[in-house]
């Protein structure tokens, strides 16, 4: 394998529990209030742009902005990130390129990362500010391939949603949905299936074959 190219919310950050938290909260105000089940029956994994797009019927950038802020303000410390899994994709990151592809901001990313101490280990990250269209549109999986310059048969996607594994099949990834977030029949898509993104997955897809 030459690269591992990993979704951000609930596979890298442990943090969809978060996300669901704040977009229950920012749609209540708006008057139209979410469920935790109808987050993750049919919002898990979107965009940001899109999950807004869907819920309310309209896009709305300031209601992006102060998830954002939200967001920041709860996980910027970078504790949705667990340290045996730091200690593990900073030692992956020796023998193969890591990249990041996500459907959240860069702004969010990037300060979670860096608190973490893995900034300096991720090769590339393709945010929702570099695509036009997001998962299950392979664009982002594209991006990051293109800027590693390398192809998809050597590499491999890591995912916790349904759509996300759409969008890394679609790109001509092998790809590995953990069960963190959604159903094993929901991740049915997938080449394999593993319960959560842990160090134990990490050494196993990166040791040589």
């Amino acid at each position: 394998m030459q690269a591992l190219l990993l979704d951000f919310n609930g596979t890298l950050s442990d943090d969809e529990p978060v996300l669901c938290d704040i977009f229950m909260d920012l749609f209540a105000e708006e008057g139209k209030p979410l469920t935790e089940k109808e987050y993750y029956a049919e919002l898990a994994g979107l965009a940001d742009s899109e999950i807004v797009e869907r819920w309310l019927g309209e896009p709305r950038p300031d209601l992006i902005q102060r998830k954002i802020d939200a967001y920041r303000k709860e996980v910027e410390s970078g504790w949705t990130i667990h340290i045996t899994t730091v200690m593990a994709l900073q030692q992956a990151a020796e023998r193969v390129s890591i990249a990041v592809v996500s459907g959240s901001a860069r702004e969010e990313i990037e300060p979670v990362l860096r608190a973490a101490h893995l900034i300096d280990s991720i090769a590339v990250i393709v945010s929702a500010d570099d695509v036009a269209h997001g998962k299950p549109n392979p664009e982002g999986y594209g991006r990051a391939l293109h800027a590693l310059r390398l192809d998809p048969r050597g590499c491999v996607a890591v995912e916790d949603s349904d759509v996300g594994v759409t969008a890394a099949k679609a790109a001509g990834l092998y790809c590995v949905a953990v069960t963190m977030t959604m159903s094993a029949e929901r991740l049915s898509e997938a080449d394999e299936l593993a319960e959560r993104f842990d160090p134990d997955l990490i050494a196993r897809l990166v040791s040589p074959s």
